[in-house]
């Protein structure tokens, strides 16, 4: 997908973070001429304003950026929660409303909408369990928001098993699918990488990959719910 047009320049860090594990390109602006200036050859996806440290400021580009002769859209406006109460007389100029600090599952949760809704951009490919979202197309991964710090096979051993949630896995099947059929190595490699994914993901998390006694490894539940 195309960019997202940011403002202002720098974001705010817990912004960007959602955005880079959301897998959404973007690209951060000062003023209605440097969103033209900088504009991809497609057109920006749409933008994202943040309207709680200078509020004047950031509605002066939502009407710059309404006044072009193609209006950019969708555009999607940070608040405070102190600000809710005048968004009334500025719904023209924005199409959703976001309250900061930006959570990463409502920021995806409100970009998809209003990419479904106006029919512009496209959803990073994903795979998402319940707290856990996979970017295959980044190749980042997070837990409840948390960015998790992965090696290359860590990463492919979760999404593996993440996209197959219910079923069980041998060792071997692991190291042939995950590591490749010319892959020597034995089956402790496969339970070293389950035991340091488990780590990783947080106590609170690591039964999301549980062990099958006599059998191997199953990712999430089954389809009778254990």
């Amino acid at each position: 997908m195309e960019p997202l047009l940011l403002y202002p320049d720098p974001p705010a860090p817990e912004l960007v973070q959602a955005l880079d594990l959301g897998g959404y390109p973007w690209k951060a602006v000062t003023t209605p001429e440097a969103a033209t200036r900088l504009e991809p050859e497609d057109g920006w996806a749409g933008a994202i304003v943040a309207a709680d440290a200078d509020p004047e400021t950031a509605f002066a580009l939502c009407r710059a950026l309404r006044k072009r002769d193609i209006p950019l859209e969708p555009l999607l406006l940070l608040v405070h929660g102190g600000q809710l109460g005048d968004l009334d007389l500025r719904d023209d100029l924005f199409d959703d409303f976001c309250l900061v600090p930006v959570r990463q599952a409502e920021l995806d949760a409100r970009l998809k909408h209003l990419f479904w809704r106006t029919g512009r951009g496209t959803r990073p490919e994903l795979i998402e369990y319940g707290p856990l979202v996979l970017n295959l197309e980044t190749y980042q991964a997070a837990i409840a928001s948390r960015p998790l710090d992965l090696t290359y096979m860590e990463y492919e051993l979760l999404k593996f098993l993440a996209s197959h949630p219910g079923k069980v896995f041998t060792r071997e099947t692991l190291l042939s699918r995950v590591w490749g059929y010319d892959y020597y190595g034995g089956a402790r490699t496969v339970d070293v990488h389950v035991r340091r994914l488990r780590a990783k993901l947080g106590e609170e998390h690591a039964a999301l990959i549980s062990t099958v006694r006599s059998v191997g490894y199953r990712f999430g539940e089954t389809r009778w719910g254990f």
